[in-house]
């Protein structure tokens, strides 16, 4: 696993890949990445996960997975800012 990837498959996601969707294993899963920044739990929709794991492949950079990683900071210190 790498710090910043496409979200691990389920083992029921995997069993239901047709040909395009196996793209996706292309990348080594992350710890954060599109889906994690992009809605994360509120993204169910499994064509809308592949959708964002094809996106983080095409537009890949360094540069790219540092914009995620900051995103991932800014969404963890959002989230626990109200806490006391």
């Amino acid at each position: 696993m790498s710090l910043v990837g496409t979200r691990p498959p389920t083992p029921d996601e995997v069993e239901r890949y047709e040909v395009p969707q196996w793209q996706r294993l292309d990348v080594k899963p992350g710890m954060t990445g599109e889906w994690q920044v992009n809605g994360r739990s509120t993204v169910i929709n499994f064509e809308d996960v592949i959708r964002l794991d094809l996106q983080y492949q095409k537009n890949w950079s360094l540069l790219y997975d540092l914009k995620l990683i900051l995103k991932t900071a800014a969404i963890l210190f959002n989230r626990n800012s109200g806490a006391v």
